[in-house]
């Protein structure tokens, strides 16, 4: 991530934050499982295998969205080619609308499934050469990095490296603490306010122009990676 100009790092750490208050608002509605933490939601799946069938179907629901959700968002994402960064997290504005649309009618279980699926989807945000370059709903692999760049600093190495690592997990972090404090507010209606800034992050990334396309081809890295 290191690698992309200081536009990136504010468009993925904010990114970062409204998935974290996605995931704060679905930890809440469902007690304790998760819609983009799903390596929480394996091990429910399986201490839930041992104990209690009712959770651990519902861990591979929501297992099953997310990576359907992945599917998508990389169908949209090779489909949208040098428009994609705008073009997913539309789809995801989308995917979150209809989540909050969906808990309205009173459909038990869906709209929890959505977001899930959401947030499978943003994950396909940014790539680079068709891979999946910045994660912005898993926090291990990120704070890993950050410590490795934090060691290289201390070495002598890059100075800021581990900035854009900090701020994605503090994104995620922040914005946990405000779907907490906007469900217990508004309960489910709180996913349009994530909804709408989903919708608002597309625009900024539209705003960017579109990405290099041999830079989408090959993985190339310099001045215009975006």
């Amino acid at each position: 991530m290191t690698r992309y100009g200081a536009r990136i790092w504010l468009l993925a750490a904010a990114t970062s934050a409204m998935a974290g208050y996605v995931d704060a608002v679905g930890f809440l509605k469902l007690g304790g499982l998760f819609v983009s933490f799903m390596s929480g939601n394996s091990t429910r799946f399986a201490v839930g295998l041992a104990g209690d069938p009712a959770v651990a179907r519902m861990a591979i629901w929501l297992l099953a969205a997310f990576v359907g959700g992945v599917v998508a968002g990389t169908v949209i994402a090779r489909v949208a080619g040098s428009w994609r960064k705008p073009v997913v997290l539309l789809a995801v504005g989308g995917l979150l609308a209809l989540a909050a649309w969906v808990d309205l009618l009173e459909a038990d279980g869906w709209a929890t499934l959505l977001m899930a699926a959401a947030m499978g989807c943003v994950n396909t945000t940014f790539q680079r050469a068709g891979e999946v370059s910045i994660g912005v709903t898993y926090m291990t692999g990120t704070l890993v990095k950050f410590g490795q760049r934090l060691a290289d600093a201390l070495m002598g190495g890059d100075r800021w490296g581990w900035v854009p690592y900090l701020a994605l997990w503090l994104g995620l972090v922040g914005g946990a603490v405000a779907g907490s404090v906007a469900y217990r507010s508004f309960g489910m209606a709180s996913i349009w306010g994530a909804a709408g800034f989903a919708v608002a992050l597309a625009l900024l990334a539209l705003s960017f122009g579109p990405v290099e396309p041999s830079y989408v081809a090959s993985g190339r890295t310099g001045r215009n990676v975006r």
